[in-house]
């Protein structure tokens, strides 16, 4: 079964296929090996979609969002143009790795999209954050993270946090 994984940022979505899963068996300590080094994890995990934040509001709206389990309609229609379509009345040959189970919950029960989040994903998506701006660069027309995002990391950190308290 292919596993894609949905990864939220300050610059957007972005939908990750893993491959070679088999190769790795699920073993959680695997991944954590692959993660470190970019072109090794470059072999296991590619970037497949990406939509980028309309603006710093945007970001925080999709991030409150996913925090409190909620998927936007953003959300919504970034994966279904994005994800292999499911015949009505089959099983899907894929499902989606999440870092917040209730979201995934509520993927699954609006769009029969098939999510999963588990340590395995989890590890897998701790490797996404880690290279995630060597993956987006071919994706953007400027050199983003060198200008702005470290500044749009930060910003979204403040005002995730004001509006929590």
């Amino acid at each position: 079964m292919a596993l894609y994984l949905l990864f939220e940022s300050p610059f957007g979505y972005a939908l990750f296929h893993a491959y070679g899963m088999d190769e790795i068996a699920q073993d959680t300590q695997a991944v954590r090996d692959s993660i470190v080094d970019f072109n090794r994890f470059c072999q296991v995990v590619k970037l497949t979609a990406f939509s980028p934040s309309f603006s710093a509001i945007d970001g925080l709206n999709q991030c409150n969002a996913v925090s409190e389990g909620i998927m936007t309609d953003v959300l919504r229609t970034f994966l279904e143009l994005n994800l292999p379509k499911v015949k009505e009345g089959k099983k899907a040959k894929f499902s989606v790795g999440v870092s917040e189970p209730k979201v995934g919950s509520y993927i699954s029960e609006v769009t029969k999209i098939p999510c999963q989040s588990n340590e395995f994903v989890l590890e897998l998506l701790r490797g996404v954050r880690l290279h995630f701006v060597k993956f987006i660069k071919d994706w953007m027309p400027t050199d983003l993270e060198k200008r702005f995002g470290s500044q749009l990391q930060l910003g979204l950190g403040h005002s995730y946090s004001r509006a929590k308290v």
